[in-house]
Parts: C-alpha cells; sequence; structure tokens
C-alpha cells in the first residue's frame, strides 16, 4: 500500500542551513551535514535541499556541497536551487540524488524541463510551484527566484505547463505560510490534488504532528514536507531537529482517507 511521505525541508544559505519565514528574515541553524546525520538516525522517509539564493542570484549549484550531502545522506534525496541545464541536472543525478526540483525554468526555459524528462526520466524531474495568494483577487500567483519576483502567471496556468512538460511530481509552497507553523491551505492543496495525475508533496506551515494529521485525513497519500516543525522546538524556537518516529508515524496511516 502506498503511504504518505513526511519530508524534511532543508534551505542553504552560503553553505549554511538557515529557515525562513515567509521567504524572508533567513535565520540560521547550522550546519547541514550534521542536520543530514540526524536525520538519517531519525530514518526520515526522503529529504528535500534547497539553495534559497542560487537562481536569483544566478549562481551555479554548489556541486561540491550537494555532492557531501548526497554521500552522507542515507534516505532519497531531492535538490533545487540554481539548476538551468541538463548537463547540471545530470551532473548532481550522478551524486546519488533521486531528484531535481525545478523552479523558474518554468517560465524562463520551459523547453529545458521537457529536455530534462526526456533524457532524465519524468521521475527524476520535479517542478516545484512557489505560490502566493494576490490581496485583490485570492488567485495563487506563481513567484521566482525566492518568491521576489512575481510572473503574472497563476495556478491553473503552470500546472497544466507543468504537467505538459513531463514533470514527474509537483511539489505546491506556499510563500504566504511558510515559516509560520500555522497549518497547511488544506482547500489549496485539495484542489490541486484532484487536477493532477503525478505525485504531489506539499509544503509550507507545517507547526505541529496535527498539522500532518489534518492534510493526510483530508487529502491522502501525498507527500508532507516541513521545515520549521523538523527544526525548531517549543515557543520559543529554540534549535533542536527532532522528526516522528515509526509509531508516530504508523498512526498517520490509519487516518487516510481516499474520499
Amino acid at each position: 500500500m502506498l503511504k504518505p511521505r513526511i519530508i524534511p525541508t532543508l534551505l542553504l544559505k552560503d553553505g549554511g542551513l538557515v529557515k525562513t519565514t515567509k521567504f524572508d528574515h533567513p535565520r540560521y541553524i547550522g550546519d547541514p551535514i550534521n542536520a543530514v546525520k540526524i536525520f538519517n538516525e531519525k530514518e526520515a522517509d526522503e529529504l528535500i535541499l534547497i539553495d534559497i539564493d542560487a537562481s536569483q542570484m544566478g549562481k551555479e549549484p554548489d556541486y561540491r556541497l550537494i555532492e557531501r550531502i548526497a554521500n552522507e545522506c542515507r534516505m532519497p534525496l531531492s535538490v533545487g536551487g540554481g539548476i538551468k541545464t541538463l548537463d547540471q541536472a545530470n551532473r548532481i543525478l550522478g551524486f546519488g540524488v533521486e531528484k531535481i526540483l525545478i523552479s523558474s525554468l518554468l517560465i524562463e526555459n520551459p523547453n529545458m524541463i521537457s529536455e530534462m524528462v526526456g533524457y532524465l526520466g519524468s521521475q527524476s524531474v520535479v517542478v516545484c510551484l512557489d505560490l502566493k495568494k494576490t490581496l485583490l483577487t485570492k488567485k495563487y500567483e506563481f513567484c521566482i527566484h525566492n518568491g521576489k519576483n512575481k510572473t503574472g502567471k497563476y495556478l491553473e496556468e503552470v500546472l497544466n505547463l507543468a504537467t505538459t512538460l513531463g514533470a514527474g511530481e509537483i511539489v505546491l509552497n506556499s510563500i504566504d505560510l511558510d515559516g509560520t507553523m500555522t497549518g497547511f491551505d488544506i482547500d489549496l492543496i485539495q484542489y490541486v490534488k484532484k487536477r493532477i495525475s503525478v505525485p504531489l508533496t506539499v509544503l509550507g506551515g507545517a507547526g505541529s504532528l496535527d498539522h500532518l494529521k489534518d492534510v493526510i485525513s483530508h487529502v491522502g497519500v501525498i507527500g508532507v514536507a516541513a521545515g520549521s516543525l523538523f527544526i525548531y522546538k517549543g515557543k520559543l524556537k529554540a534549535v533542536l531537529i527532532n522528526y516522528p518516529d515509526r509509531d508516530l508515524k504508523s498512526s498517520f496511516y490509519d487516518l487516510l482517507s481516499y474520499g
């Protein structure tokens, strides 16, 4: 039986691990290698690693750091940030990374996504949609370059484009809820889940295990990703890496609803 995936998300800036709130105010957390070692010990389902500056600043991916993390990581690893070409993607997958995350290419060079899918396979290419709800229309606008640049493209259009280009998975990331720890946008997630046939991972808003249970019980088998939840502890947000143990995760599976 397919099961939900519980996925820690690590954000990189200048080689260090950071955490943001609404894609801003990055707070230094520590060494990403140490974090990966802890998530290994806690037997995390998967790991997402995103360099939040690479695309915005036009930098190459940090291959040396990615390779070090991939060598340390004992779980499926997805990597995003600054990946613009097939050669870059192929090099990163060569380190043992399972999937690459693409975002701004959807606007800047969508044909490259098709090329990557054709060469690497759809299972290796994930499109990450960073969405922000507009104040007037309440529509979800796709933003790129760490959320700094609006595209004028909205959810339906970019969702259709990503799936048409052959993306093997969609990551749905809420800019408005990032780091707030107030819960997921369940209505948005249900809307998207009904409209795609590829795996879906959701990110943005998780602040408690109840939030994970809530989205799983409403949506079913998806990837549920979180940053703050697995990095912080308590109201004062002390840095303490954590992850649910096997028994606790198994309790999530009883909540599955396909209705």
